[in-house]
């Protein structure tokens, strides 16, 4: 069991020399003082009829002033005796008196026989008291820390829960926009290929459609032809001039010597052939689908009406007959034989036909 530590002693060696606290020889009740150190087995209570009456309020006090007079009387006693004889101080030793459950001072110099009874409630040795009471006061920090460490430590694994909440949501915001970039990409491609293929679809059909009409050119070509050869286109539809009654010309002019041999462009039957005033010599050749084709100004006719005709015969020669400057053919187209011809050029086009 821990005691109380000694105070330093001065050197002193029992019976040598005086040991008086005052001047002349040492008193038969003034010593030798021994260092007195309280203990468990020297504070257990006394059984039998040497008690000493329980301590009241106030004992420690009043110990502690008597056991601080009898110090200070010591120590004076000791100081005079060094200035007078000059011989060492007397080193006292005190014993560490804890807080609570401390003896009386007067106790202290009552006959060893008689010991104090501790106080009820308390078995505790007073060197155990000042043990157990020390780390109280050495705790309290220590706690204080702890509690600050795992405040500290709260607060950081809050933190990295909102970094990793915040984290989580950057992720997922991340993805979503990943997601949305190649939904986006995806659409963006099927559109492409979906215009491409639109194009290539549309090129392939207009190819088909160009092929087509190439055929049916090339077909019509077989069954259409020009009404002339070693010609000069001279004058075109819609033309404007003072030589025409109408103020503008009517059909297409073929300018050939005269003499030059003038065929059929498509087989129909012959529904007119003769004089026509300023159209001179014409001859009328109506197809199957009601157009009617004018070829005037003829030297000659060689075709009578109502006779049928195909493609490339001759139905008569250029001239110069009727209201004209030169020897030339002049052609007219009439859809459905309307009075108002269209133009030449564009129907001899749609028939395959370049003049």
């Amino acid at each position: 069991m821990a005691s109380n530590r000694p105070a330093p002693e001065a050197p002193f060696v029992p019976g040598q020399g005086p040991e008086t606290f005052a001047y002349g020889d040492r008193g038969p009740d003034e010593g030798p003082w021994e260092e007195w150190n309280p203990t468990e087995e020297s504070l257990r209570p006394v059984r039998g009829r040497h008690r000493v009456a329980k301590q009241r309020g106030g004992g420690l006090a009043r110990s502690s002033t008597v056991l601080g007079v009898g110090v200070m009387a010591a120590v004076g006693a000791g100081g005079m005796a060094s200035a007078n004889t000059g011989k060492p101080p007397v080193s006292i030793s005190l014993p560490d008196l804890p807080s609570v459950g401390v003896p009386s001072v007067g106790s202290l110099f009552e006959d060893s026989s008689v010991q104090e009874e501790t106080p009820q409630g308390s078995a505790t040795a007073l060197s155990d008291v000042g043990t157990a009471a020390a780390p109280s006061g050495r705790d309290t920090p220590d706690a204080g820390e702890a509690l600050r460490n795992r405040i500290m430590a709260q607060a950081e694994q809050q933190q990295d829960q909102v970094e990793a909440k915040a984290r989580a949501a950057a992720e997922a915001a991340a993805v979503k926009k990943a997601q949305a970039d190649a939904a986006e990409a995806k659409r963006e491609a099927e559109r492409v290929a979906e215009a491409k293929a639109a194009a290539a679809k549309k090129k392939a059909e207009e190819e088909a459609r160009r092929k087509a009409e190439a055929a049916r050119l090339a077909e019509l070509a077989r069954q259409y032809t020009l009404p002339t050869s070693s010609y000069t286109i001279t004058s075109t539809f819609g033309q404007a001039g003072t030589m025409w009654s109408s103020g503008h010309h009517t059909g297409l002019d073929f300018a050939a010597p005269t003499g030059t041999l003038i065929k059929a462009i498509h087989s129909g039957t012959i529904t007119e052939a003769g004089w026509a005033g300023s159209y001179g010599y014409r001859t009328i050749l109506t197809l199957d689908d009601g157009t009617e084709l004018w070829f005037c100004h003829q030297s000659s006719i060689t075709v009578t009406v109502g006779q049928k005709v195909s493609t490339g015969d001759v139905i008569g020669r250029v001239g110069a007959t009727g209201n004209v400057t030169g020897p030339h053919l002049h052609l007219e187209v009439h859809p459905d034989g309307s009075p108002a011809g269209i133009d030449p050029m564009a129907w001899l086009h749609g028939k395959g036909l370049n003049p």
